[in-house]
């Protein structure tokens, strides 16, 4: 890790974090909240983060949309692949989304030290995602989606659909 983002993470106090995103793009960031300060995130008006959620965004673009709600005790890491949350979402208490995923192909050597893949994470505008839900790298969620608690998305999920489940599959698609 960087001296720069160490500086960042460690050292900023949160009152000036909420401030900063509060001034920079007309949102509202929970004092209780690690948001980290990176030049690779963007809030869109009015939206809103809950106290004890993690974002991180040091290693690769985060997009959210407008009109967003993110629960508490959420976390959302994006990498190279990024994440991109559409306006009008709605991301409920302890939700995970994932932009990066472990390579584990070799025998010979520790999952740890093969290094990581990201494809990233999409999600389309007016999507609600359920408690306790996670989303894996890779996943794209169109538009006007519900994703059940406890689910677990892993690939493509069309507009309109309810999905539940690990993995996630479509039980209804809304009309």
């Amino acid at each position: 890790m960087n001296l720069g983002l160490m500086a960042r993470r460690f050292l900023v106090p949160h009152c000036f974090v909420s401030l900063y995103y509060f001034i920079k793009f007309g949102c509202k960031v929970s004092l209780r909240a690690e948001v980290e300060l990176s030049p690779l995130l963007k809030i869109g008006r009015h939206s809103e983060i809950a106290s004890f959620t993690k974002i991180k965004a040091a290693f690769g673009p985060l997009q959210i949309g407008t009109h967003c709600f993110i629960g508490a005790g959420c976390f959302i890491a994006s990498h190279q692949g990024g994440v991109i949350i559409g306006d009008d979402c709605l991301i409920s208490p302890n939700v995970t989304i994932l932009a990066s995923n472990y390579n584990y192909q070799r025998l010979d050597l520790p999952i740890s030290r093969q290094g990581y893949t990201s494809k990233g994470v999409r999600i389309g505008s007016n999507v609600w995602i359920g408690s306790g839900a996670c989303v894996l790298d890779g996943s794209v969620i169109d538009s006007g989606v519900i994703v059940a608690p406890n689910s677990v998305v892993s690939g493509h999920v069309p507009a309109n659909a309810i999905i539940q489940g690990n993995p996630a599959r479509v039980i209804f698609t809304r009309r």
